[in-house]
Parts: C-alpha cells; structure tokens; sequence
C-alpha cells in the first residue's frame, strides 16, 4: 500500500496554512479578529463542537496497491470526490493481487490462493486473446485486485473517515490501516484538526 498526500488547501491571505483559513471561517462566524495561535484557536472549536469551519480545508491523496476490496469501502464515504484506474479501459491482463496476511502465513491457504489467482490471470488473458473486450473481461477479476485511486476530502470529512474506519477496532484491517497512514499525512500538516485522533489512536497501537 502506498498513500500520498498531493494536494491541501493553502489560505491566500497569510502565510498559506489550512489552520489559517479555517480561523478566519471562524472568525467570521463570531466577527472577531485574529489574535494569535490559529491552531489553538481551531482546537478550542472542534471541542465545543464547531465542525463546519473545517470543511473549507481539504486534502488530496493518491492511493496505489489497495484491493478493490478496499476501494470499495473508501467510495462508501459520498462527501468526497474520487477518481480510480478504469477496470473498463486498462488492460489487467498483468494485474496483481493484494493477498490477506491471514492467508499468506497458512502454506495450503496461499496453495489455494494462488492456485485460483493463477485461473482467473489465465482466463483474462485467454478471453483478451479471443477479442473480448476489457469491460467483459473485467467480470472474472477478483476483489483482490489492486488499484489506484485519487481521493480528496474536506478535513470535517477525514476525522469522520478515519473515526469509522482508522480507529474502530472492528473496521476491516486493510481500510484500518489505510485510514490510519491518512491520518498520519494530514496530522503532519495540520496537527491542530487532527491531533485528537491522534491521541485516541495512542492507546490502540
């Protein structure tokens, strides 16, 4: 799995942090001015509840070597915008698969694993063979292909994403895992939307 941050919102006004923009929403709300620490400022509202201010800041990642499983569950959050490899125009005749560890540390699961993997190649490639179009041969791909995705969220957005599916210990371990190398993007930028996440998730690791 690999995720990176590629894009997040910069404020025009002063020296560009989204902690500035979301202070100066804010600022709005209550017709007061700027005096001091942004961050704080931020943090003192997302504790009496104020979300609203943080969905002026966004953040744009690029997602590669996650399953379809996965992309799946990421699409389930609809305030965001995404934009994935087609199944339809790119050939994955050479695709590759993203193996459970439950699976790959028990020798006759991964036998079996690899076994139909192994099938389900061969009959893509045999159906690309006989002229069948991509969008048909896309049906025998199994969820386990890998894919790619772009995803951005607004920062109201990505506390929600990581709360449900980073640091819920019930969420599948792949989008755990992806939440979780999220949040640890997004804190690097901004540690004042997200530092409570950050704490919460301490206990767990």
């Amino acid at each position: 799995m690999h995720v990176e941050l590629i894009a997040i919102t910069r404020y025009l006004r002063g020296s560009g942090t989204p902690e500035e923009l979301i202070e100066h929403a804010g600022r709005v709300c209550y017709r007061s001015e700027a005096r001091g620490d942004a961050g704080a400022f931020v943090q003192r509202r997302l504790r009496e509840g104020h979300e609203s201010i943080i969905e002026h800041a966004s953040a744009t990642f690029e997602i590669s070597g996650i399953s379809r499983v996965c992309s799946h569950q990421l699409v389930r959050h609809r305030l965001a915008s995404y934009s994935q490899e087609s199944q339809r125009y790119v050939d994955a005749s050479n695709a590759e698969f993203i193996v459970p560890e439950s699976i790959a540390a028990d020798p006759e699961a991964k036998a079996l694993w690899d076994e139909f993997m192994a099938q389900a190649g061969d009959a893509y490639r045999a159906l690309r063979q006989r002229g069948i179009r991509k969008e048909d041969c896309r049906f025998l791909l199994p969820n386990a292909t890998a894919t790619r995705i772009v995803v951005t969220m607004n920062f109201r957005e990505l506390r929600h994403f990581i709360k449900l599916r980073g640091l819920n210990p019930a969420a599948q371990w792949e989008i755990r895992e992806l939440a979780n190398r999220i949040l640890d993007l997004v804190y690097e930028q901004v540690p004042s939307v997200f530092q409570d996440l950050v704490d919460a998730r301490a206990p767990q690791l």
